[in-house]
């Protein structure tokens, strides 16, 4: 069998095909298509409120795009809830081929000159491919992805892709949606041109925080 190419990957997630690990010593790759597909509609997202009060304390500095191995190997890595994950050696170098080519993107969370928190995903046209997420301290993987929802809405894109819905993902707005009706959305999302921001202004900020804490 041939090795695996990035530029394979990502005629699969154009397909709405995404890999995944039985475990992170798993040499595998399968190949998952969900019936059921989970979104986070960029327009409707949700903060839960008490996240919105850390969120204006401003308590870590975000970045995008400068510690990709590492935000990777963190989402690798064991959790109390997470014994084992699905990012095994083979998906660890496809995503860095990926960044390397500027399709894949990081939002991450430092504090005192350390990454203690982020995510991960893929951007093609105007779809964002949500892969994965860690933290190491209290929220920091809930306030990147407030980070990257701001960071697509300014770019332009037309899809955020969790792949599953989990309860945590549900607090923010995340629903499941048919495997139809997902790649007609995935379709009309990849042919739009969009830009991953990587620096937001403070105003822009400020303003999202605005927006999102005046509802209910």
């Amino acid at each position: 069998m041939s090795e695996l190419t990035p530029q394979m990957l990502l005629r699969a997630y154009a397909l709405g095909v995404f890999p995944m690990a039985e475990g992170r010593q798993d040499p595998e790759i399968y190949w998952i298509d969900p019936e059921d597909r989970g979104i986070l509609p960029l327009e409707n997202f949700h903060v839960p409120r008490r996240l919105r009060r850390t969120l204006r304390q401003r308590p870590f500095e975000i970045r995008c795009d400068t510690a990709f191995r590492e935000v990777i190997l963190g989402c690798a890595e064991p959790a109390p809830d997470r014994p084992d994950t699905w990012i095994n050696d083979e998906i660890l170098r496809l995503n860095t081929e990926l960044f390397e080519m500027g399709y894949a993107h990081t939002v991450e969370c430092w504090r005192d000159d350390t990454l203690v928190g982020g995510l991960y995903g893929i951007a093609i046209g105007g779809a964002f491919f949500g892969e994965s997420m860690f933290s190491r301290v209290r929220d920091a993987s809930k306030v990147a992805l407030v980070h990257l929802v701001l960071r697509l809405r300014l770019g332009g894109f037309r899809l955020l892709d969790t792949q599953f819905v989990t309860r945590h993902l549900e607090r923010f707005g995340a629903v499941e949606i048919s495997r139809a009706e997902y790649r007609q959305r995935l379709t009309r999302a990849i042919a739009v041109p969009a830009r991953f921001y990587p620096d937001v202004p403070d105003s822009e900020l400020e303003a999202f925080l605005q927006s999102i804490t005046h509802r209910s």
